[in-house]
């Protein structure tokens, strides 16, 4: 999708895991205020795009650069939350002198070697969520089954509870951003989107997260500004602090009992995507 100020700045916009091209604050205006042009795409698996089965974390990138070479873009910024974080992060690693500005919002952080232990990863972490964690290990098969599982649970919540939609632990801010009308209204879409042509990109994804990334954090060049919660319970504070510890440009924002989403969503996105467009909080 292509709105906000046509003629703006150019900001792409990476979704959470899952999500689609769909995953963005439904009032498009909120972006002509910041001044950008806000583009937002489905990565492999979602929505209309085809699935790119074995995908690193850094393949995203990859597809940002062709998106913004088929729109004319030579210069932009780039912001991903919740699972888009990982993949935001890669883009300006990867393509340094097209991406200018990093947003990484409530993101997760490599496990394993250079990253999280296990124990640590997991730490704080909403048990539905964490067991994605023991499905990837079990395998593709074992993953893609309860994936489809997970999906018809979703299915299930928008329709009947959608403030459990980050399950029964999230923070009471989570609930109540999550059973907002017009973010109620925006889920049904996207939850029915995302799965087009079934889970496969939430498969992708989580075997991503959860090996090599394929690029390193210290590599990256572009200023990064890097915001998540104390209380959240999808990508728990360890994942932000280490983000921090290991992005050399990172401006960092830890919220005293911020949640996983935001707590005044249009400030907070007209805050983050004029950073975007200017380098100035």
């Amino acid at each position: 999708m292509d709105g906000g100020d046509r003629t703006g700045y150019p900001v792409i916009g990476l979704h959470g895991t899952p999500g689609c091209r769909l995953s963005r604050w439904p009032d498009d205006s909120v972006y002509a205020e910041a001044g950008v042009r806000y583009i937002t795409t489905d990565r492999a698996g979602y929505g209309r795009s085809g699935r790119h089965r074995g995908r690193t974390v850094a393949d995203e990138a990859h597809d940002v650069r062709a998106v913004a070479d088929a729109l004319g873009l030579d210069r932009f910024s780039v912001v991903g939350g919740s699972g888009g974080g990982p993949h935001a992060l890669a883009c300006g690693a990867l393509l340094a002198g097209r991406v200018e500005r990093v947003a990484c919002q409530s993101s997760l952080a490599p496990l394993g070697a250079g990253g999280l232990t296990r124990t640590q990863w997991l730490s704080g972490m909403e048990p539905e969520i964490a067991a994605e964690l023991t499905w990837a290990e079990a395998g593709e098969e074992v993953l893609f089954r309860e994936m489809a599982l997970a999906q018809q649970l979703m299915e299930k919540r928008i329709a009947d509870d959608p403030g459990a939609l980050l399950g029964e632990g999230a923070p009471t801010g989570d609930v109540d951003f999550l059973r907002r009308p017009e973010v109620v209204s925006a889920f049904r879409l996207i939850i029915t989107e995302q799965a087009r042509h079934g889970v496969g990109g939430a498969v992708d994804d989580t075997l991503a997260f959860v090996r090599a990334w394929g690029f390193d954090l210290a590599d990256i060049e572009a200023p990064v500004l890097l915001t998540y919660g104390d209380a959240d319970t999808s990508c728990p504070v360890a994942h932000g602090r280490f983000l921090a510890e290991a992005i050399p440009t990172a401006t960092v924002v830890e919220t005293a009992g911020g949640g996983h989403l935001p707590g005044n969503p249009r400030e907070e996105i007209v805050a983050t995507h004029r950073w975007l467009r200017t380098g100035s909080l």
